[in-house]
This record gives C-alpha cells, sequence and structure tokens, in this order.
C-alpha cells in the first residue's frame, strides 16, 4: 500500500509538470503567433536628392541649373573649346551627405595655445557666442545654404622639438578632445579633428583617433604643411602630402563609415602651394567620404584671391575652402579680412569656411 502511494504522488506530481509545461509551451505558441500575424514594419533607406545635388554644384561654379548641363560632367555643351573644371566629375556620396547642402563655419585652435588659433585665444562662452554669430552672417550672406558649426581641434600638434618618439609631435591627451567635442555639441555642430603628423604618418597616427573618428558627428582635416617626409623639423619648410596619403585618409574614414554604419565623413585637406599636395589628379573621393581642398594661406585680400585662383581653383578634386585668419590677414597692405561677398564670388565658391 505504501508503495503504491508512493506511485500515486508521482503520478500526480507528474501531471502537475506536464500541465505546467503544456501551459508554458501553449503561452509560447500563442505569442509567436501573435508576432508573427503582425503587419511587417518597411523602413526605407535613406536616398541621396541627386537633382538637388547637382543644382548645389552648378550653384558653387556659378553655372545655371541647365537642362543640357549636368553637375558631374567636365565640359560645358555650350563652349566646348573652353574645358570646365567645375563642378568635378566624381562619385556621389551616400545619404545623408552634409557636403553641398550645408556650408560649414569653423572655428580652429588648441586650447593649449593663444597663438594657435580662436580655441585657444578666448573662453567657451565667447568662442560659442563668436561662432553663432559668424555662421548667421554666412547664413544671410547666402539664404539658399544652410550653415552648420563645426569646432575645428588641433589634435596632433607638430613641434619643434623632436620628443621622446623622435617625430616632432605632441597628441592631445583625451580630456582635451572630449573638451572640444563638448564645445561642438554645445554649438549644435560637429568636431573636426586636426592632425599634424610631423615626422610620423597618417598609418600610425589616425588609428589612435579610432574612438572619436567613429563617432557620427566627428570628421577629420590633414596639414600637408606639417608632414615632414624629407626628415626636417616642423616650421622650417614646408611639408607635402601625395594622392596616396590622402586616399589612405579617405579610406580609413571609409571603413569606419561602414563598419559602424555613419553618414559621409569630410575629410578637409590644408593646402596654400601645389608641392603640398602631389597627383592630385589621383585623390579619389568615396561615397563614404567628401574631400575638402582648403586654401588655408594668410595675407591680404589680393594674395589670399591669387592663391585660390592658382592653387585651389585649377587642381579640382571635390569641394573647396579658405581660411581667414582673424590677426595675420590683417598685416599690411590688407585693409581686411575678405568678405563673406568675395569669399561667394571665388569660382568654385567655398563651401567650408575656417577661422583661425
Amino acid at each position: 500500500m505504501v508503495a503504491k502511494k508512493h506511485i500515486a504522488l508521482a503520478s500526480i506530481a507528474s501531471l502537475a509538470i506536464f500541465c505546467a509545461v503544456s501551459a508554458l509551451d501553449l503561452a509560447v505558441v500563442e505569442y509567436r503567433s501573435a508576432a508573427a500575424d503582425a503587419p511587417e514594419r518597411f523602413i526605407p533607406l535613406p536616398t541621396l536628392n541627386k537633382a538637388d545635388y547637382d543644382t548645389r554644384l552648378l550653384a558653387l561654379a556659378h553655372l545655371p541649373p541647365l537642362a543640357t548641363t549636368t553637375a558631374t560632367s567636365t565640359t560645358s555643351t555650350s563652349s566646348p573649346q573652353a574645358p570646365r573644371l567645375w563642378p568635378v566629375k566624381a562619385v556621389y556620396p551616400n545619404a545623408d551627405a552634409i557636403l553641398p547642402f550645408k556650408r560649414i563655419v569653423a572655428y580652429y585652435g588648441n586650447f593649449y595655445s593663444k597663438q594657435m588659433g580662436v580655441l585657444g585665444e578666448y573662453p567657451d562662452t565667447q568662442v560659442l557666442a563668436m561662432l553663432a554669430s559668424t555662421t548667421a552672417l554666412w547664413a544671410a550672406a547666402d539664404p539658399a545654404t544652410p550653415t552648420l558649426p563645426a569646432i575645428q581641434y588641433i589634435a596632433t600638434v607638430a613641434q619643434g622639438t623632436a620628443g621622446k618618439e623622435g617625430k616632432y609631435i605632441l597628441r592631445m591627451p583625451d580630456s582635451q578632445i572630449d573638451h572640444a567635442l563638448a564645445l561642438a555639441e554645445a554649438a549644435h555642430g560637429v568636431l573636426i579633428l586636426d592632425v599634424q603628423v610631423a615626422q610620423s604618418t597618417l598609418q600610425h597616427e589616425l588609428p589612435q583617433l579610432e574612438k572619436y573618428l567613429a563617432l557620427p558627428q566627428v570628421h577629420l582635416a590633414i596639414d600637408p604643411e606639417f608632414s615632414m617626409k624629407r626628415g626636417d623639423a616642423p616650421g622650417r619648410v614646408i611639408g607635402t602630402f601625395d594622392a596616396a596619403d590622402i586616399n589612405y585618409a579617405a579610406e580609413y574614414l571609409a571603413s569606419l563609415v561602414t563598419k559602424h554604419h555613419l553618414p559621409p565623413k569630410m575629410l578637409i585637406v590644408h593646402r596654400f602651394t601645389h608641392d603640398m599636395v602631389t597627383n592630385y589628379k589621383k585623390i579619389a573621393p568615396l561615397p563614404e567620404v567628401e574631400i575638402v581642398m582648403d586654401m588655408d594661406g594668410w595675407g591680404s585680400q589680393a594674395k589670399k584671391k591669387g592663391t585660390y585662383n592658382h592653387v585651389i581653383a585649377p587642381e579640382p578634386v571635390q569641394f573647396t575652402g579658405i581660411k581667414l585668419f582673424y590677426k595675420a590677414d590683417l598685416k599690411p597692405p590688407s585693409t581686411g579680412l575678405l568678405t563673406t561677398t568675395e569669399v561667394l564670388n571665388l569660382t568654385p565658391a567655398p563651401i567650408y569656411i575656417q577661422y583661425q
């Protein structure tokens, strides 16, 4: 009798477990069925407005948006004898590209130095107020092109002494880059990290900034002036980058865009002499990376226009920019900074404006 009682109790327990498991299975089945019956949500991928893109490129080149003129051709249908350099024939960027839909207005410098630009010369509150005012100025000068403020921070600084590595370079600590990132956020803009490699290389320096460059609001600028390929100390001679260096930077950024599903990055290349950039025809913009050739020489209005027209405009890559120096551009015989109208009348009109 005792054994039968134990068997009976075991059977009751087994039945209870079976019922519980069956109920759980039923609930799971019902839940999955409900989800399966729900209509599938379709979220379309963003696409680039190519017509708007082409029209804006034509406007930068001061050309009318004619039906017979395409922004990606290199010669004018109306005057086949005269080759047309702008707009540039280049690959279309991916969707959510910044350029040419917005004009960048950047404030440049390093927080440790009052001589390197606006960022180190004034307190944050004043920088933000000045940047907002300057951005509004450009928006008023070209209402058809919205403006986007930028903090351009020199994250890798060329030095006059070799240092421990013998590369004449000083990398900024994360705390300073974080400060620049916060300042860009406060400005409702983007951050551009400026890199001066000195006797190092882009291959060595860019991966050290990857955690920042992998952020969607962070872009890159590289400075050939301080790329000392011949072993000189920075500041003694003007350095140089080849198209291979610039393409490496673009491909590196493109890999981050692909890996992290980011909108296209901007790559700004500073330049004020022909020798600072070699083999420009081999520079290759990518769908993931928009390239800006920035005229960053200082001087009088006439000198700046001359440099732009003789160095930047004749060697087209994709987009152009210009740097305005609050102090150096005022040295005699200058009578003031280039005005917004003077800059916008350049061909092509710069889509990137930097203040130092």
